[in-house]
């Protein structure tokens, strides 16, 4: 069964740095398009990010010059390099997936509180 395990999420204050990871397991596929979205609370789940496989990169423009997003395909990983976080970051932050043989995977979601 494959998996996308995110880590790294937590309570920093705003102007800090948080990094994400979003770990794939069960599978020795390289995933074409990896994502990140986010949910704050009682808001739809909405874009951050993705990566192509040949690292290419898109970004929400509320993000855009803050985030980073990179990938080592040989570990089957993503990472979310998050700078100058602000409140409005705040949210539950997950990993997507796009388009493989089992569909759209989605990982468990992991919490980024930005203190004001």
């Amino acid at each position: 069964q494959v998996q996308l395990v995110e880590s790294g999420g937590g309570l920093v204050q705003a102007g800090g740095s948080l990094r994400l990871s979003c770990q794939a397991s069960g599978s020795t596929l390289t995933f074409n398009i990896m994502a990140w979205y986010r949910q704050a609370p009682g808001k739809q789940r909405d874009f951050v990010g993705l990566i192509t496989s040949g690292s290419t990169t898109a970004y929400a423009s509320s993000v855009k010059g803050r985030f980073i997003l990179s990938r080592d395909n040989a570990k089957n990983t993503l990472y979310l390099q998050m700078n100058n976080l602000r409140p409005e970051d705040t949210a539950v932050y997950y990993c997507q997936a796009r388009a493989t043989p089992w569909g759209d995977i989605w990982g468990q979601g992991t919490q980024v509180t930005v203190s004001s």
